[in-house]
């Protein structure tokens, strides 16, 4: 017997940064859910290896290839898809880029960078996202944050922890603007997840070390642990939760 409560049968979804990491992992556990899921990422090698990788399974999923830096291709994108489907239901923000200097050798440059990616791309989406939901009176907004901004910070990552500690602002101000027209808004805040991008960490004994003795759970997130989460947000079972900031984090913020 099947919970329509966290089904998302016939739901179109667009998750961005969905070719690797933890976006692959969301994309995979939203087909499994019944969702049709376009996946966008800028290589088209590897979205086309995740798929049909998908559509081998039985899934619904589609492909939209772009820079989400660049606003008039990631406009075009959400209009393209809903001239195709008719709708878009949920927009999973979740690209993102990481850049780890310290603080006096920090190029202005890269700053953009980082905040241009995970930050600013993030709000041209939902807004060119909203224009449709508005319309139907109902959608699904979703930001990938991070622990690392909102709840703690670390050396060495001035901006993407400003960027992380934007999205969480943004997700209260979206939410509180969209809610009255039907729109929920919410981040989900990964703690230290193994994926590509933490490879370097992954190698480095003390910081493996250290993860492993602040996360009360003792060991470092698999990146499948994720897809519930944003599977559990874009449900109806989530209809009454806008504005707020899931930490899926083994309790690390917590942890002393």
């Amino acid at each position: 017997m099947h919970d329509d409560n966290f089904s998302l049968r016939e739901k179109v979804i667009l998750v961005t940064g969905g070719t690797r990491g933890l976006g692959k992992a969301m994309v995979a556990a939203m087909a499994r859910a019944g969702g049709h899921v376009i996946v966008n990422g800028r290589t088209p090698e590897n979205l086309a290896k995740v798929a049909t990788d998908l559509r081998q399974a039985g899934h619904e999923v589609d492909t939209a290839c772009f820079d989400v830096t660049d606003e008039k291709a990631a406009t075009k994108a959400i209009g393209d898809i809903v001239a195709r489907h008719g709708r878009l239901d949920v927009l999973v923000g979740n690209a993102g880029i990481q850049h780890r200097r310290p603080l006096l050798e920090f190029e202005t440059e890269d700053w953009r960078r980082i905040i241009d990616t995970n930050l600013t791309a993030c709000f041209v989406l939902a807004r060119e996202a909203a224009r449709s939901m508005v319309e139907r009176g109902s959608g699904r907004i979703i930001l990938t944050a991070s622990v690392a901004g909102p709840a703690i910070a670390r050396p060495t990552i001035s901006a993407y922890a400003a960027s992380k500690g934007g999205l969480v602002a943004l997700t209260k101000a979206l939410a509180a603007e969209l809610g009255p027209k039907g729109i929920t808004c919410n981040a989900i805040a990964p703690g230290f997840f193994a994926t590509e991008m933490n490879t370097a960490l992954l190698e480095n004994e003390s910081f493996n070390a250290f993860v492993k003795q602040r996360t009360p759970l003792g060991r470092w997130g698999r990146v499948e642990e994720i897809g519930g989460v944003a599977v559990f947000l874009a449900s109806a079972a989530a209809s009454y939760i806008n504005g707020h900031t899931i930490y899926v984090d083994g309790g690390l913020i917590v942890g002393t």
